[in-house]
């Protein structure tokens, strides 16, 4: 008993001011998809290049510096015997652990302040080597990590433990430090991956970085990846066979499978051409005929799109027509019906008269 095809086509503008209603084609459509297109990982972030592992303050360092004998610079008296000798036999200076500073620097003997923030091991290593040459007799240098404070991504959210995944050289993915974070602990299709680097946000369902390998793209020091929890519903009211809120996957679903899993329309009672959704639209997101009249101080437009499912041509549209969360589905009456109730009202009024009147009749027969 909700209103009409006629009654929402024709709403009262003092009712409700500023409501738009646009019919559903597929050039509304494919408008409102390429306004919409969604922004991917494989878009907004780069490549892996040098490995995920970076050296960063915090991080601390132990260096092993070998020299060709008998002229070394470095005293044998303060060397300490490493666990890997080198072919020549001789065994390396171990310079005593140390904490990347603040300013990304390490201190190495008569190379002075060596700034490493940011290099690989190797990197630094070779850096090293340069500060040496011409002081040590052909240095050779092994730059180890012994505690990475620094290259590591946090991992928060649905997943089966928040926590600091360290990142090693080999450069890791985001379903890698998702893995090491437990796993998630809801159902994949309603979790959404958000990656924060530096002042860019992205989000993206988790099904499709589990699809389509380039969404599973390499984290880098210091990224934060949260899973969020997402359970998008839309509402179906009127004549459709099930009136019920109806929830959906996180990659978003279109309005011909928002139809069939409303169980579609009642024959027997609906409007094919009064089908309806009710949603508040970004202003931005849509073709306006002409300008929006109405809009909410959280910048969005009421709109009702009108769906004809008469047209085979709606029918085409509907396969890719994006129904969004909070989105009302709602299928009127058919105009016949009223006068088919109408009918039965008054037939179920006059039978009893016509039924008495003849009883009456055969009485007195």
């Amino acid at each position: 008993a909700g209103p009409s095809r006629a009654a929402v086509v024709h709403a009262d503008p003092v009712k409700i001011p500023g409501l738009e209603i646009i019919d559903v084609t597929s050039d509304l459509t494919r408008d409102i998809l390429s306004r919409g297109k969604k922004q991917t990982f494989a878009s907004m972030f780069e490549d892996c290049r040098n490995g995920g592992q970076r050296i960063g303050p915090g991080d601390v360092l132990s260096i092993h510096i070998w020299e060709t004998p008998p002229a070394t610079l470095f005293a044998n008296a303060t060397q300490v015997v490493a666990s890997i000798q080198p072919q020549t036999g001789n065994s390396p200076t171990r310079i005593p652990e140390q904490q990347v500073s603040n300013d990304g620097t390490i201190t190495v003997p008569f190379a002075g302040s060596v700034r490493v923030a940011g290099l690989t091991l190797k990197q630094a290593g070779n850096l090293i080597h340069e500060r040496l040459k011409g002081k040590a007799n052909d240095p050779q240098i092994m730059v180890l990590l012994d505690k990475n404070v620094s290259s590591t991504v946090t991992v928060v959210g649905e997943v089966d433990h928040s926590c600091l995944v360290a990142l090693t050289p080999k450069c890791e993915r985001l379903l890698d430090v998702l893995a090491s974070a437990g796993g998630v602990k809801q159902q994949v299709g309603k979790l959404v991956v958000q990656l924060t680097r530096g002042d860019k946000v992205c989000a993206v369902p988790l099904d499709n970085v589990i699809r389509d390998r380039r969404e599973n793209i390499f984290v880098e020091p210091g990224d934060v990846v949260t899973v969020l929890y997402q359970p998008l519903s839309f509402t179906t009211l009127g004549v459709a066979n099930r009136n019920a809120e109806i929830e959906f996957e996180a990659k978003g679903i279109t309005l011909a499978q928002a139809l069939a899993r409303s169980g579609g329309v009642n024959d027997n009672v609906a409007d094919a051409q009064g089908v309806f959704i009710f949603r508040y639209e970004l202003v931005d997101a849509v073709p306006w005929p002409h300008k929006p009249t109405m809009i909410t101080p959280d910048n969005k437009v009421p709109v009702i799109y009108k769906i004809n499912l008469r047209d085979p041509a709606t029918l085409f549209a509907a396969q890719a027509f994006p129904i969004k969360d909070k989105d009302l589905l709602y299928v009127a009456t058919a105009p016949s019906v009223q006068l088919v109730k109408f009918l039965q009202i008054i037939a179920s009024m006059t039978n009893p008269i016509i039924s008495t009147t003849s009883n009456v009749k055969t009485i007195s027969q």
